[in-house]
């Protein structure tokens, strides 16, 4: 049995960064009622302060579009009725955007390359100039409807990942930083404050941070802070039409690779730019079960424990199912990015991100299964888990806790996702994985996606709690731990005893 003392001498603070920044799919997805409602239930329940997406300048959101004037001639045409509808939502929801640059609208394309279903262009423009004009003009359009005050507070992230041939022609590092070099002295032209950074990289080419800011520097290009992917899973073992199987690395993989970067910008010519992490998550297909498990949520939690002292921010990939990159989804389940499934249903990372949300601001303990913390109404809370990467059933674990309190009562209650409780993923297996469940099923799969509740008093305590935590497989559990002011004397009369069966 582990036991773990905790006292409450420490004055550490534990930043939430991992709710800075929330990633969605391509934003023209915004349109959809289902993905609003996901969004909304999102800002009530744990209010993320930024939203990041593709396909600012994609097609279908239509800002750049061309006509012909009387003489013939052919001019651009600037249309903002699709984005202004986004960014509306957005604010409207108490959430910020985190501005991704891409990807190249077709009348501006030099050539015809695109990525996922709805064909993201991923070449570069055939004409620089006009690329300069059309990026003024949306920034100038954004300071012009939501003031400049607001967009100096928003981020633009220049392209996503161009170190790979899939999201930028040939992964060409000298057209991308040509690319970065124009656009942010665009924006910068328009007006100084706002933030522009990159290279939004995934792993794996991390000789481009140490370049990208040598370019910076070298050609006295605007960088305001340095943008980076994380993804913890290996080279598929298995494609089939719906799934996509791979095994993780450990977690602690991913944190090494933030503190690998981190060094790298410490040692660049712009050693203490903030540092991004724009999109992570285990598993960087959006058709991969493991998503869709327990095990998600156990595996991620120490990242979100610890990567906060790394990084000024990562971005979760991404909060909902509504999304589209290999075309429409076919089931509920089918191993999304998402935080919240098709039809409204919590999936279990959803939950760990709720019980993160609980926790305080100072950090009393922490160790590689859990966060203990306080706040400043005297509670305690700590989240708690037992991940277990192996195959098979049992491998439970107790952990002994000692925990500090200035009250001789307290309420205890606890929160639990595991195999069996908060996993609609398994409910739906059980109901034989219908593809479009019918409107019981998905009552059904909405209700057991909610935790497991417990709770319990405790009294005559002498400064110290005792906590005796047995966690099941792929457990995560939040421990809230309140003082209790006790009012059952204000009730003359009162006595259970008289009520029928207790």
């Amino acid at each position: 049995m582990k036991t773990v003392v905790v006292n409450d001498h420490s004055f550490a603070y534990f930043p939430k960064k991992w709710k800075c920044c929330i990633g969605t799919g391509r934003l023209g997805l915004a349109l959809q009622k289902e993905y609003v409602d996901h969004l909304a239930r999102l800002q009530k329940e744990l209010n993320f302060q930024y939203i990041r997406g593709h396909g600012l300048l994609h097609d279908d959101i239509g800002i750049y579009r061309e006509r012909k004037r009387a003489d013939g001639t052919v001019e651009p045409f600037y249309n903002f009725t699709y984005i202004d509808r986004i960014f509306d939502t957005f604010l409207e929801l108490n959430i910020r955007p985190f501005v991704e640059i891409g990807f190249m609208p077709k009348l501006l394309a030099s050539g015809e390359q695109t990525i996922f279903d709805w064909q993201g262009n991923v070449t570069p423009p055939k004409d620089y100039d006009q690329w300069k004009q059309l990026i003024q003009a949306v920034i100038s359009h954004f300071i012009d409807r939501y003031g400049v005050e607001e967009v100096t507070k928003w981020p633009f992230e220049i392209w996503n990942e161009p170190n790979l041939i899939n999201f930028w022609q040939h992964a060409d590092k000298k057209e991308y930083f040509k690319l970065y070099k124009i656009t942010a002295r665009a924006i910068k032209e328009v007006h100084p404050y706002i933030q522009v950074g990159g290279p939004a990289i995934c792993g794996g080419s991390d000789e481009w941070i140490t370049d990208f800011l040598q370019f910076c520097h070298k050609e006295e290009v605007p960088v305001d802070f340095v943008s980076r992917h994380a993804y913890t899973s290996a080279k598929p073992h298995k494609v089939t039409p719906d799934y996509y199987y791979q095994e993780l690395y450990e977690n602690t993989h991913m944190l090494d690779e933030l503190k690998n970067v981190k060094e790298l910008i410490q040692q660049s010519p712009f050693p203490n730019l903030p540092f991004h992490i724009t999109e992570y998550n285990t598993s960087y297909s959006p058709i991969n079960p493991v998503h869709d498990t327990v095990l998600n949520a156990a595996y991620l939690a120490r990242i979100l424990s610890e990567a906060g002292d790394i990084v000024d921010s990562f971005s979760y990939w991404t909060f909902s199912d509504v999304f589209e990159e290999a075309g429409v989804p076919t089931a509920p389940f089918h191993g999304g990015f998402g935080l919240i499934a098709l039809h409204g249903i919590a999936k279990p990372t959803y939950h760990l991100f709720s019980f993160f949300n609980q926790l305080g601001e100072q950090l009393l303990y922490r160790d590689s299964q859990m966060v203990v913390t306080k706040k400043q109404d005297g509670s305690i809370q700590l989240v708690v888990w037992n991940l277990i990467m192996e195959k098979g059933e049992g491998l439970e674990q107790t952990v002994q806790i000692e925990l500090p309190t200035q009250s001789d009562a307290v309420f205890i209650k606890r929160k639990t996702i595991d195999e069996t409780n908060g996993n609609p993923w398994r409910v739906w297996k059980e109901m034989g994985r219908p593809r479009f469940p019918k409107k019981n099923e998905i009552d059904t799969l909405q209700e057991v996606a909610q935790p497991l509740i417990r709770t319990e008093r405790r009294d005559g305590l002498s400064r110290t709690l005792k906590l005796e935590l047995t966690l099941s497989k792929n457990e995560v559990s939040l421990v809230e731990v309140f003082p209790i002011i006790d009012e059952t004397n204000t009730y003359p009369g009162l006595d259970d005893r008289l009520i029928p069966s207790y």
